[in-house]
C-alpha cells in the first residue's frame, strides 16, 4: 500500500495485540450462533449458554487465550497519559490543529477515520452511524497510536458480557469470535458453516477505495455543514437571496364614534426558505402592517459537500468487519 499513514495505522493495530481477535477464522454457524445468544447470560463473571441442549461456558481467560489477546496493561482507558492525548489530538486532525476527544469523524485524517470505523464495528460494536468519534474510542485509538500496553482481553470480555446482559444498551456482535469459541467447545456438532462474505473483509483494494472517496471531504474550519449526496452534487455557489420586503403605508382612517371595536391590525406571514439540507430549513417572520419597511439582508449559504463513506458503506452491510 502506497499510503504511508494507512500503513502505519495498520502496523500499530497489529502491534496492539488485536489482530488475533479481528483476524480470526471467518466460518459462520448461524443456527448455533442464534441459539447461543438467545440462551446466554452471565453467572459469576462467566458467560454461559446452552447450544443443542449442551452447556457452554466462556471465561475471561478462555476468551483471551483463544484470540491471543494481551492480559496485561491498562484496564481503564482513562489512565492514558495526558501528554499522549494532547499529541493524538493534533496527530489525528485533518487540518493539523488540535481537535476535541469527542469530535466529528470528518475532522480526522483518513487513516484514523478508518480505524474509528473498525473499532466501532469490530470492538465496541456500535449500531447505527459512525459519524461521531466518542471519547472512549478516541482513547482506544490514542493507545493504539501510542503503542500503549492495554489489557484487551479484559476490556473486550467486558463488552462481550454486556452483550448478553439484560437492560444494557450494548449491541450484540462478535459473531465470528463466538463461532470460533463454539467450534472449540467439546461435544457440539455445528454442521456446515457459511462463508463470511468476502466484501466484508478489509483488503488493500477496499482501503484504496476508501481513500479515493475520502479525498473529496472538505471541512469548514468554523462550522462544518454535512450533506450526503446521491448522484448530484450541490453547487457551491448556490445561494439564497432574501429580497427587501416593503409594506405599503396605510393611511389614517377616521372612524365613527359609535364603532364598538377598533379594527384589529392584520398581520401577514412571510415564510423564508433556506436550501434543502440546511440546519434551519424554514424561518418564519411575522410582518406587522404598522411596520413600513422590513429589510432583510442577503444571506449566502454555501454548502460544502461531503462525500465521505464508512467501512459499512464500502462493504455494503451492517455486519461485523474482519480485518484479517
Amino acid at each position: 500500500m502506497d499510503h504511508e499513514g494507512m500503513v502505519s495505522m495498520f502496523e500499530a493495530l497489529v502491534a496492539s495485540g488485536l489482530s488475533g481477535f479481528m483476524g480470526c477464522s471467518s466460518a459462520l454457524f448461524e443456527a448455533a450462533l442464534v441459539e447461543f445468544l438467545h440462551n446466554a447470560s452471565v453467572r459469576d463473571g462467566i458467560v454461559v449458554s446452552t447450544v443443542q441442549g449442551k452447556p457452554v461456558a466462556i471465561s475471561e481467560e478462555l476468551f483471551a487465550s483463544t484470540f491471543e489477546l494481551p492480559m496485561e496493561g491498562l484496564t481503564d482507558l482513562h489512565e492514558v497519559s495526558q501528554d499522549l492525548i494532547l499529541e493524538a489530538r493534533r496527530a489525528f486532525s485533518y487540518r493539523g490543529k488540535m481537535i476535541s476527544t469527542s469530535c466529528k469523524k470528518r475532522e480526522m485524517v483518513s487513516e484514523f477515520r478508518l480505524l474509528n470505523d473498525i473499532l466501532a464495528k469490530s470492538v465496541t460494536v456500535k449500531a447505527g452511524s459512525f459519524d461521531a468519534m466518542t471519547h472512549e474510542r478516541f482513547l482506544m485509538i490514542a493507545d493504539i497510536y501510542g503503542g500503549v500496553s492495554v489489557n484487551w482481553g479484559r476490556l473486550l470480555f467486558k463488552i462481550f458480557k454486556d452483550m448478553v446482559t439484560p437492560m444494557t444498551r450494548q449491541a450484540r456482535g462478535y459473531a465470528m469470535q463466538i463461532c470460533v469459541l463454539l467450534k472449540n467447545a467439546p461435544g457440539l456438532e455445528l454442521g456446515e458453516s457459511k462463508e463470511f462474505p468476502p466484501l466484508k473483509i478489509i483488503t488493500t483494494k477496499i482501503v484504496g477505495t476508501y481513500l479515493s472517496k475520502n479525498k473529496k471531504i472538505y471541512v469548514d474550519e468554523d462550522e462544518p455543514v454535512r450533506k450526503r449526496t446521491s448522484g448530484k452534487d450541490t453547487p457551491e455557489d448556490k445561494k439564497l437571496a432574501l429580497v427587501t420586503v416593503a409594506q405599503e403605508a396605510v393611511p389614517i382612517q377616521m372612524l365613527p364614534a359609535d364603532t364598538p371595536l377598533a379594527l384589529k391590525r392584520k398581520t401577514s406571514k412571510k415564510r423564508l426558505r433556506l436550501p434543502a439540507g440546511s440546519d434551519d430549513e424554514i424561518v418564519e417572520k411575522e410582518l406587522d402592517v404598522a411596520d413600513l419597511v422590513l429589510e432583510a439582508e442577503t444571506i449566502g449559504a454555501v454548502l460544502h459537500v461531503e462525500d465521505s463513506i464508512e467501512v459499512v458503506d464500502i462493504t455494503e452491510g451492517q455486519e461485523e468487519l474482519d480485518t484479517g
